[in-house]
């Protein structure tokens, strides 16, 4: 596949109005939600929440996903899906073969020591992945945004699609990356990767919260039409995607990391809401993800995919709309 990118603003097409039509919205130098900023929990709620976290990351709760060894085959279908874990997926479609929020380490964490462990091993080593096309990032939090993952790739000479003011992760260590604002695309190929909005936000120092935008993706390419959520909430920006592309042939939606909700909410998704959210995008299957991999917040590890089914199951989608996969499974969609 050609590697020679052109950066495209997308002219809004389809005529859209009102807030969703432009760009990320800010506040000075940060960004923010569509829906204004979030509410933040009081540290009566956030400090047990953390000393809960600490305690689970030393003593591991059971209810990790199920892994499989991968098949070789079914990965080298196109167009095709393999889970590797947490939010990172291998798609392959249209003559495409691309990553998702690539974290392939032990800790998703600032140090290889301490922080939330890997509870299954990644689907697919990194070192056996096929030639990769691209890589998109949704935003800059450690379990999407992992150093040593990002420069293993760039090592292969992957090119990066990142939201503005990521491009200087990948660029520190050595790689190349397109940075977009929401509504915008790139081409790689045949394919166009397109920049839509998430509800989350973003940060890995002290001092650089919302500097750097959060973003889900859409791969739109002759033939099929792929959507990834990254980290968001449950938000009005569904609908709008679901306006402005038609159907998306797969959603991969975060279903898990929503417990307590008092903090979670605004940014993470419940499993019932990704179905919702399924809907709002017109899409004609959905795979969870972001759950099982690493424990991330209170909610039983094994509880996203039994309430994710059971919410598609309640308003009538067939078992081949919803999808929960074993990391290193791979579907042809």
């Amino acid at each position: 596949m050609p590697r020679t990118p052109r950066i495209l603003a997308l002219a809004l097409l389809l005529s859209a109005t009102g807030a969703l039509s432009a760009g990320a919205p800010r506040d000075g130098d940060r960004f923010v939600n569509l829906a204004g900023p979030r509410e933040r929990p009081g540290v009566l709620t956030m400090w047990p929440f953390l000393l809960r976290k600490a305690w689970t990351s030393l003593v591991p709760r059971d209810g990790a996903a199920q892994w499989v060894p991968y098949d070789h085959d079914a990965v080298a279908h196109n167009p095709s899906l393999t889970w590797i874990g947490h939010s990172t997926m291998l798609v392959r479609m249209d003559g495409a073969t691309f990553l998702t929020d690539p974290m392939f380490s032990e800790r998703a964490s600032p140090v290889s020591f301490l922080g939330p462990k890997r509870r299954a091993p990644p689907g697919i080593p990194l070192a056996e992945l096929p030639p990769i096309d691209f890589v998109t990032l949704s935003h800059s939090h450690y379990d999407h945004t992992d150093l040593p993952s990002i420069a293993a790739l760039v090592q292969r000479g992957a090119l990066f699609i990142v939201p503005l003011g990521m491009g200087e992760v990948v660029r520190d260590v050595g790689g190349q990356a397109i940075e977009l604002d929401w509504w915008q695309y790139a081409e790689i190929g045949a394919v166009r990767v397109h920049c839509v909005p998430a509800q989350h936000f973003s940060g890995r120092t002290l001092t650089d919260a919302n500097r750097r935008l959060w973003a889900g993706w859409v791969v739109e390419g002759p033939t099929r039409r792929f959507y990834h959520a990254g980290d968001t909430g449950y938000f009005d920006g569904f609908v709008e995607v679901g306006r402005r592309f038609g159907t998306i042939d797969l959603a991969a939606l975060p279903i898990g990391a929503y417990e307590p909700e008092a903090i979670m909410r605004f940014v993470h998704m419940n499993p019932e809401e990704a179905v919702h959210a399924a809907l709002d995008l017109h899409a004609a299957r959905a795979v969870g993800m972001h759950y099982g991999t690493f424990d991330l917040t209170d909610e039983p590890l094994d509880e996203p995919p039994r309430r994710f089914h059971a919410e598609a199951t309640r308003l009538g989608l067939a078992p081949d709309q919803a999808w929960t996969l074993n990391v290193g499974e791979t579907r042809a969609w």
